[in-house]
């Protein structure tokens, strides 16, 4: 029986290998955005063609390459990061495992035209599927040319499996905006198919954030900023006014490296918890300095996985940064624990009191009578502590998780939009009876025997809900032209995607035109919205078409969703008798206004018995 095992050839395990480093054009673009910023470079210009499939082309103005090292570049392995396993372990720069070239050239045909600052003439490499066919002295700029054409042209099914929408575009505009984010003192450029995307000069983070993101973006950053042993913290969070369904505004670096980790973007969540709708993500952008022996980035070819050894002390970190960043909005109370102008507090000394106070009571006082009646509500339960306070001993928090739990106690443990639905219709003929104010955007009444308490920006959600579904399914949108048109600047991904799905904007009230690469002229909005609402609106909508939303019923509901959440938020924090009052009837129209959308509850009830319950402590 003969031998079975053999050495697979240099170019079949180059392919394979490939597949690791290099799964799609999006690959190529961080690989080579990466080499320039480790050779030095100030300026680094993208540029791609057909998604990137028939031509992908970067240049930069880095130190440049020998002739020598320019040839040795493609072999297998060869780097000039390290040259000892310990150096793995302090890495100061993107690349060292020497893969990124020669896997692309194993896929593709490669051209490299370099020339180092104190050579008069550079060089010209020619590769195509890891096969080098000719090296020439040529009159070139310092630095790096590389042009990646007919990528995986002896990989078809590959190439097959490629999006041919705007998918690929997109995939290389993410890349592109992970390496330049990270990189405010370079310019940054990006073109495709011949047209800009990106055009980013020098600066500071955060006009590199607007920059990448958007001009909608810079009234919403909070800084953050830590330094401890373990950890240096720099970076900016999103308002939590400002989270998304689906937020493609987050990044997280080490060291000047992009990574991914759903531990640490846990403890961010955390920290922005009860301060944003359920369902919602924030924004942000941080920035970590950990000692390069403190963590481990060679955990995959494609090295957006990195162990950290103080992993679970830096989490804590990162969620005191951000819970302090947020409280510089007051949506988080703040203590300040600098002894400096502290107030000593003298310890309790033991022996009598020196004075009881007397105790004052009014023998004439009934609470049943009409005034007493009338000035609790007029007060609208003014004793409530902070205008929360204690419904039978229910304090805000209590109150908080009822809402919460209530979604697990109605729809058993899940909250899908079915369900909420379903569990949402009431009797037509259910009314409430009177309402009270119990402050922070509660209301009290009672209904069938019950005491309701109500969300009211959750029921004002739950009502233009059902009216902009009933009016995207009758296409009875009110649309508000616009005296002077508004143009309005977005990344080139989401204009296109702006362009491409214009039916269901104009849906919705919007009307435009794309008037180039990355803006839209806007001539009509929603009846509902102001025009400076309208970019975080479009923004909101693009998050969910982005998501794979499809059209139909689903969509439009989904669509509908998207502007009640808009238009809640517009609520007041509180609220006058005349808005409540009109809150509280709509919701007695039988609607399905139980829960929102998204399964959040709108009202919980207490039954006579659960009251009694409380008072029987």
């Amino acid at each position: 029986m003969s031998d079975k095992i053999r050495l697979l050839p240099d170019t079949v395990a180059s392919q394979i290998a490939a597949g690791e480093v290099v799964n799609r054009p999006a690959s190529v673009v961080k690989e080579m955005m990466e080499n320039s910023v480790d050779a030095g470079a100030t300026t680094v210009t993208v540029s791609y063609r057909n998604g990137g499939k028939e031509l992908i082309r970067v240049v930069d103005d880095g130190e440049g390459m020998s002739p020598l090292d320019a040839r040795m570049a493609f072999d297998k392995h060869a780097t000039s990061k390290i040259t000892r396993i310990e150096d793995v372990y302090a890495l100061h720069t993107f690349g060292f495992r020497g893969e990124a070239l020669a896997s692309i050239a194993a896929i593709a045909h490669v051209e490299l035209s370099t020339r180092r600052r104190e050579d008069e003439l550079g060089v010209k490499i020619v590769v195509e599927g890891s096969r080098f066919q000719s090296q020439e002295t040529v009159v070139t700029p310092a630095g790096s040319q590389f042009a990646v054409k007919n990528l995986f042209f002896n990989v078809p099914a590959r190439r097959r499996a490629l999006d041919k929408s705007t998918t690929e575009p997109r995939h290389i505009a993410e890349e592109f905006r992970r390496v330049a984010m990270c990189h405010p003192e370079m310019a940054f450029a990006l073109y495709g198919e011949d047209a800009p995307v990106y055009n980013l000069t020098p600066g500071g983070l955060k006009q590199r954030i607007v920059g990448l993101m958007g001009k909608h973006i810079a009234g919403n950053l909070l800084e953050v900023g830590t330094e401890t042993s373990l950890v240096k913290i720099t970076g900016f969070v999103g308002k939590p006014s400002s989270s998304k369904q689906t937020n493609r505004e987050q990044y997280m670096y080490v060291n000047g490296r992009f990574f991914k980790s759903s531990y640490f973007h846990k403890a961010v969540m955390q920290a922005y918890e009860k301060l944003i709708p359920v369902g919602t993500q924030p924004s942000y952008f941080l920035f970590f300095e950990v000692d390069p022996d403190k963590i481990d980035v060679n955990i995959h070819p494609q090295k957006i996985e990195v162990r950290f050894d103080d992993g679970p002390a830096i989490w804590q970190i990162i969620h005191a940064s951000v819970r302090e960043s947020l409280a510089k909005t007051g949506a988080v109370s703040f203590m300040d624990f600098d002894e400096a102008g502290s107030v000593e507090i003298p310890l309790r000394k033991e022996g009598p009191i020196d004075r009881i106070p007397p105790a004052v009571s009014d023998p004439t006082y009934n609470p049943f009578r009409c005034e007493e009646v009338g000035r609790c509500s007029q007060a609208g339960f003014s004793d409530f502590e902070e205008g929360y306070g204690t419904l039978a001993g229910m304090d805000r928090d209590r109150l908080l998780e009822r809402f919460d739990s209530s979604v697990l106690e109605y729809i058993g443990g899940e909250a899908p939009r079915q369900q909420a639905l379903a569990f949402g219709e009431r009797p037509e003929e259910e009314k409430f009876c009177g309402a009270l104010a119990l402050g922070g955007g509660y209301a009290a009444s009672s209904c069938g025997g019950e005491l309701v308490v109500v969300d009211l920006r959750r029921a004002k959600e739950a009502i233009l809900f059902e009216r902009y579904r009933m009016m995207l399914g009758n296409d009875t949108s009110v649309t508000q032209k616009l005296m002077f048109p508004e143009v309005l600047v977005f990344s080139a991904d989401d204009a296109a995607l702006l362009a491409e799905r214009y039916e269901d904007f104009l849906a919705l009230g919007f009307e435009y035109v794309r008037r180039d690469e990355n803006s839209i002229e806007v001539t009509g909005i929603p009846a509902d919205f102001a025009i400076g609402e309208i970019q975080d609106l479009l923004y909101d909508v693009l998050d969910a078409l982005a998501d794979g939303m499809q059209p139909g019923d689903e969509g439009k509901d989904r669509l509908a969703a998207v502007l009640a959440r808009d238009g809640a938020k517009r609520m007041p924090a509180s609220y006058s008798e005349g808005e409540m009052t009109a809150i509280l009837e709509a919701l007695s129209d039988g609607g399905r206004y139980n829960y929102t959308y998204d399964g959040r509850p709108v009202l919980v009830r207490m039954a006579t018995d659960e009251i009694k319950k409380l008072f029987s402590r």
